[in-house]
């Protein structure tokens, strides 16, 4: 299974509250077909950061906890924290050098959920043509603009919004399923 995630945090930079959203792509075969679904939701007042935890949060929590995922995502915060700092701030009691860790129940939940279960953390570049990152940032935006949550998976409308890009003349030649059959043979690629 792969996951392609984004968030989004409007009006971050303002204060008062920001509006937030967290969207994916979640990819996967059955019957050796590629199937997809999409994931989203929302908060009224929150952080990039804050929504990039929830949402890899919320996600792997719907999801079987057996067979191997994929996460890609273009937070660097959220793949450098499960896959490097997160076990030096548990040997520490939860605490970093600097001091208290920020957004500390995310960080420990993530941890739980992500415990027993094989998940193989990738970070992307956001904003650079990666395709499933561009949909999932679509997919985020419109969550925190519109708040709303999908309320789990539901069917994809990535083939459509492919399709609409492609005939605007972005991402010709784009082939989805190759992409996923080449990814899910070689999980190596995967941190």
């Amino acid at each position: 299974m792969l996951i392609h995630a984004d968030e989004s945090c409007l009006g971050n930079q303002n204060e008062g509250p920001s509006p937030g959203g967290a969207g994916a792509l979640i990819e996967f075969t059955a019957n050796g077909n590629p199937t997809r679904r999409d994931f989203c939701l929302c908060s009224a007042s929150t952080t990039n950061n804050r929504m990039a935890l929830t949402g890899a949060i919320e996600l792997l929590k719907l999801l079987d906890e057996s067979g191997h995922v994929g996460y890609c995502s273009d937070s660097q915060y959220l793949v450098k924290g499960i896959t490097e700092w997160v076990f030096n701030w548990e040997r520490r009691g939860w605490k970093r050098k600097g001091g208290a860790v920020e957004n500390l129940e995310l960080w420990q939940e993530l941890r739980r959920v992500t415990r027993h279960r094989e998940v193989a953390w990738q970070w992307v570049r956001g904003h650079a043509g990666h395709v499933k990152n561009e949909y999932a940032d679509h997919l985020a935006v419109r969550a925190a603009a519109d708040q709303m949550a999908s309320g789990g998976l539901t069917p994809s409308e990535f083939g459509s919004w492919l399709a609409q890009q492609q005939s605007r003349g972005k991402f010709s030649g784009y082939d989805p399923d190759q992409d996923l059959e080449q990814l899910a043979g070689d999980q190596s690629t995967l941190v």
